[in-house]
């Protein structure tokens, strides 16, 4: 699959050639490259950079720093050494790739000790809020600052939301429903007011969702959840008020779909140096 994205990703680049390297550059010439860390963060998405060197230059010697760590700026991230044309070619895609994983890490790691230095235990989601095609990795990412990996995907959890009750005829009747169809499945679902706190719990509900509510409609909530289910906060949830829903005494989890949709890139940076041929 990452050799597809790569391919993808190379192709929208590179088009029919690298032009300024094949102008520029003598065939055949070799150069080793570091990529460092220009501001503190976390790693992530080393092995399709790695990859996208790779693909230019099999025989590519690349030493990978680690994945999952914070650490400070000028911290070394991956060395190469290959063809020096294929290594100019894959920088800005390496670069995309790990600057915009890292980011996320990044991202992810800053609001899980936030959190935990808030007194906070509920853990931290991410959601389907991401770029098409980069699900996996952008997930990776997420486990890698820190935090938890909601679905994948439609297909390996069960998420009632308002418009699936409404169409199976109510909170309850969706739960009974799903829970009869694929018992396998892990399941949440979205509640908005009392009423529809008891008709999920009455029908079994393992996690209920509590979707854009304030602070005191959550504290609301837990209090009469009481226990008998979990409970997860979503919906506009961002780094500036995440500690208010957090540190809320019964919730659970709370999903935060900026992780992904609005990490900003980790700033890195790419040093050359030629080698003898």
């Amino acid at each position: 699959m990452d050799e597809d994205l790569i391919d993808r990703a190379l192709a929208e680049d590179v088009g029919d050639g690298d032009a300024t390297s094949a102008a520029t550059v003598d065939a055949g010439a070799r150069a080793r490259a570091t990529i460092t860390q220009k501001a503190p963060g976390v790693i992530s998405g080393l092995e399709i950079a790695a990859g996208v060197f790779r693909r230019l230059d099999p025989a590519a010697v690349i030493q990978l720093g680690p994945e999952g760590a914070w650490r400070e700026a000028g911290a070394e991230v991956l060395t190469v050494e290959e063809d020096a044309r294929a290594l100019l070619t894959a920088e800005r895609t390496a670069l995309n790739f790990l600057g915009r994983l890292s980011g996320i890490a990044t991202l992810t790691a800053r609001v899980v000790s936030a959190v935990r230095g808030a007194g906070g235990t509920a853990q931290l989601l991410d959601t389907r809020k991401t770029t098409p095609g980069l699900r996996r990795l952008e997930k990776a990412a997420v486990a890698h600052g820190g935090g938890v990996n909601h679905r994948a995907g439609l297909y390996d959890a069960i998420l009632i939301k308002e418009n699936h009750a409404a169409l199976a005829g109510g909170v309850g009747e969706a739960v009974r429903r799903a829970r009869a169809a694929r018992p396998d499945l892990p399941l949440a679902v979205e509640v908005r007011d009392d009423a529809e706190i008891d008709e999920a719990l009455a029908a079994g509900a393992p996690r209920l969702l509590l979707d854009n509510m304030s602070p005191a409609e959550v504290r609301e909530a837990v209090a009469r959840v009481g226990g008998r289910a979990e409970v997860e906060v979503s919906g506009g949830v961002t780094p500036e008020t995440i500690l208010v829903y957090a540190t809320i005494d019964g919730v659970d989890y709370v999903s935060m779909g900026a992780l992904t949709h609005s990490a900003p890139t980790l700033d890195l940076s790419l040093s050359l140096e030629s080698l003898p041929s």
